[in-house]
């Protein structure tokens, strides 16, 4: 004899199967996606616990894999590395991202910790940059007249084989002036000359052609600041998924206020990295 199921009993059996097909074709879309890391820098004088912890916690809550760094530039450690040592301190941070399992990489900063990520962005390979009030210009007319004295000092220093023996120099942030540091001439010189890797203009324009680039410009970021975001934004090399995000904040409320964008973004260009051969 052949028994049919009542039509309540097939009902609930093509439900069940209905659930459990979704379940697995959202688990093979899961398993499917890619895994972003993020390496997150501070700004000048901050530290992972301030003004980028917010968005740290945040993209940690979305399953993102997150390196929270505290650079050289931090209030605690003075410039205590070089350029060349700050770029391997992000490399191992990249490092072990992936072998935690990220397969799509981002290098992210705010403010100094912005334009340190655009330097970075042109000597190293990521999937995207994100650069948060991207500041700390040294090749900036006021930072030269500020710092002037300090760089020429720690130039003699160097020239007399004190290269390494730690001096007082100075430092100068648009919110609070001058203010002393005690790091040795080599270090100083590498991090504040108007050549070098701090250079705006530099940074800019030598990022990687193939990295798309997010640019947070908040609207009530400082005013020298606002004056060159779209200078610096058009200077970048041209990129289908580089982006000009504008946010209703602060200077310091950029990491937070850019939290959507950052998780929009990022999809997309790990989506987008994704289709490629």
């Amino acid at each position: 004899m052949v028994r049919t199921l009542g039509t309540h009993a097939a009902f609930v059996v093509a439900f069940v199967m209905t659930l459990f097909f979704t379940a697995t074709v959202q688990t093979a879309m899961v398993q499917s996606l890619p895994r972003i890391g993020i390496v997150v820098m501070h700004g000048k004088g901050g530290a992972p616990t301030k003004f980028v912890a917010e968005l740290v916690a945040s993209l940690e809550a979305k399953g993102y894999l997150v390196a929270n760094l505290e650079m050289p530039w931090s209030g605690r450690r003075d410039y205590d590395a070089t350029v060349a040592e700050a770029d391997k301190e992000v490399e191992s941070a990249l490092d072990t991202l992936r072998a935690t399992g990220a397969t799509r990489l981002f290098v992210a900063g705010h403010s100094q910790g912005g334009l340190f990520a655009l330097h970075f962005g042109g000597k190293h390979a990521v999937d995207g940059i994100i650069a948060m009030a991207p500041g700390g210009n040294v090749g900036g007319a006021i930072v030269r007249e500020k710092l002037g004295e300090s760089v020429e000092h720690a130039r003699k220093l160097i020239a007399a084989g004190q290269g390494n023996e730690k001096a007082r120099f100075l430092d100068f942030e648009s919110s609070r002036g001058t203010y002393p540091i005690v790091c040795t001439p080599a270090a100083y010189l590498d991090w504040f000359d108007p050549d070098g890797a701090m250079n705006q203009s530099l940074a800019v324009r030598n990022v990687n052609s193939r990295i798309p680039v997010l640019f947070v410009a908040p609207k009530g970021d400082y005013p020298g600041l606002r004056k060159v975001k779209q200078a610096m934004f058009d200077a970048l090399p041209p990129h289908p998924l580089t982006r000009l995000h504008e946010p209703d904040s602060s200077h310091l409320g950029a990491p937070s206020a850019a939290l959507d964008e950052i998780l929009r973004w990022t999809a997309e260009v790990a989506a987008q990295s994704s289709r490629r051969p």
